[in-house]
């Protein structure tokens, strides 16, 4: 089954627009012991959670936000683990558990820009694109779809070709593709976009802007 793939525009972005949310910011003021954090401007909260943050050591505050975002994944051992890791390696690459990657780079950078740079800086891959299904295919655009039509557009470097080849390339259901791609949004009239790690998927390793992307699926999907 071939989806028609038409790439408009890859970029490199720090952050995910609207991750963190003026109630996440007030409430992550309040664990860091800042008074009356319920009366700031919501245009000042960022800023002001900043200042708050840096009043405590860098693993101080990163347990405290992997806290605030994580405690129903990670318990307190990992979350520990990771506070110190995170200052030393991309941790929102290299965890093995690659559903928190998305949350663990959101959290990474809050603390990059807090602290000015002492964190790594962690990138990820902002793409729009355009995507035609076939005539004789009815179901949704799927995470799984994008990434098996996007397989020819890639170069042979990239992680995913390398790691996933049989599931990228045959009827095996991919369903890592959930947690790689960490948001497909559909933007209307075939356009979709889509994020992911720079790790997964760097923009420069998108050599196609126009191509017919391969995508073989269960049965019982393309029957969906």
């Amino acid at each position: 089954m071939k989806f028609h793939i038409k790439v408009n525009s890859a970029k490199t972005i720090e952050e995910i627009e609207n991750y963190w949310s003026n109630e996440d910011y007030s409430k992550l003021l309040e664990l860091f012991s800042f008074p009356d954090a319920n009366t700031i401007k919501p245009e000042n909260l960022r800023e002001m959670l900043f200042m708050a943050i840096t009043d405590f050591e860098p693993n101080e505050a990163a347990a405290t936000v992997l806290t605030y975002k994580l405690s129903e994944s990670l318990n307190e051992g990992q979350i520990a683990q990771i506070s110190h890791d995170m200052l030393i390696d991309k941790v929102c690459e290299e965890y093995p558990e690659i559903e928190l990657h998305c949350d663990l780079f959101s959290i990474n950078q809050l603390l990059y820009k807090a602290y000015n740079g002492t964190f790594l800086n962690c990138k990820a891959t902002l793409v729009n694109f355009e995507i035609e299904k076939p005539g004789d295919f009815k179901g949704e655009i799927t995470k799984e779809i994008v990434l098996k039509s996007f397989n020819r557009g890639l170069s042979d470097s990239n992680i995913i070709k390398r790691l996933f080849e049989e599931k990228m390339t045959t009827e095996a259901r991919f369903e890592q593709a959930e947690d790689i791609l960490w948001k497909l949004n559909d933007e209307g009239n075939i356009t979709f976009s889509f994020i992911t790690s720079e790790y997964w998927i760097n923009k420069d390793e998108i050599i196609g802007s126009e191509f017919e992307g391969e995508c073989l699926l269960a049965e019982a999907e393309t029957e969906a």
